[in-house]
C-alpha cells in the first residue's frame, strides 16, 4: 500500500491474508507490448484500496502512460467468477458476501447467475443445513404435524419426496459437504 496506514479488513482470516479474497491487476500496455506487469491485490480491505494499488501498480509499469488494466486472474472467491472488467465495488461485494456465506454463498452466486442481489435475497428464504434433502422432507413433515403412523414410515422414500419438490421448484438444494445439504424456498 502507498500510504503507513493499512485499513482493518472486513474479514480477519489467519493474520497473514492468505485466505483473504483477492485479485490480479494487470497492466493493458505491458501485457499488448508482450510483458507481464500487475501485481495481486486483497479485495478486503475495500475499492479506495484497490484503487491506490492499481494506480501505483500503472505508475510502475515498463509502459509509459500506462492506464487501462483488468483483472487476469482471481483467488478465494470459493469458485464464485469474476470477470475481466468487473467493477472494483462488484469485486468487494463479492468477496464480503463470500467471506461471509462461504461456499454456499459462492454456489448460489453462481446458480442466480453471477447476481449477487439475487443470491443475498435468498438467504431471506433458507430453510436450514441438513444432513440430506431427504432429512428436510422428513422434518417438513413433522414440523407441519402431519400424524404418519409407525408401521407406515417405513414405506415413505423422503429422498423421492425431496427431489421432487425440488424438480417442482418448490425448494433449491446446494450440498457443500458430506451429510451437509443447504435448502433454500424458491420463491
Amino acid at each position: 500500500m502507498t500510504n503507513s496506514q493499512t485499513p482493518a479488513p472486513f474479514v480477519a482470516t489467519n493474520g497473514q491474508g492468505a485466505d483473504e479474497p483477492r485479485i490480479y491487476l494487470a497492466c493493458l500496455a505491458a501485457y499488448n507490448g508482450g510483458r507481464l506487469h500487475g501485481r495481486w491485490v486483497s479485495a478486503a480491505f475495500g475499492e479506495d484500496y484497490i484503487r491506490t494499488e492499481t494506480r501505483a501498480m500503472l505508475a510502475e509499469s515498463p509502459e509509459p502512460d500506462a492506464e487501462e488494466w483488468a483483472i487476469h486472474d482471481y483467488e478465494n472467491f470459493e469458485g464464485a467468477s469474476i470477470s475481466e472488467y468487473a467493477s472494483f465495488e462488484t469485486v468487494c461485494a463479492l468477496a464480503e458476501f463470500v467471506a461471509e456465506h462461504g461456499e454456499l454463498g459462492a454456489k448460489l452466486y453462481r446458480h442466480f447467475g453471477d447476481d449477487l442481489e439475487q443470491a443475498r435475497d435468498a438467504f431471506d428464504d433458507y430453510a436450514g443445513e441438513h444432513r440430506s434433502a431427504a432429512e428436510f422432507a422428513e422434518q417438513l413433515h413433522e414440523d407441519t404435524g402431519t400424524e404418519i403412523p409407525e408401521s407406515l414410515r417405513y414405506y415413505i422414500d423422503w429422498q423421492a419426496l425431496a427431489r421432487d419438490m425440488a424438480l417442482n421448484g418448490e425448494i433449491m438444494v446446494f450440498q457443500t459437504g458430506f451429510d451437509e445439504v443447504h435448502v433454500f424456498w424458491s420463491r
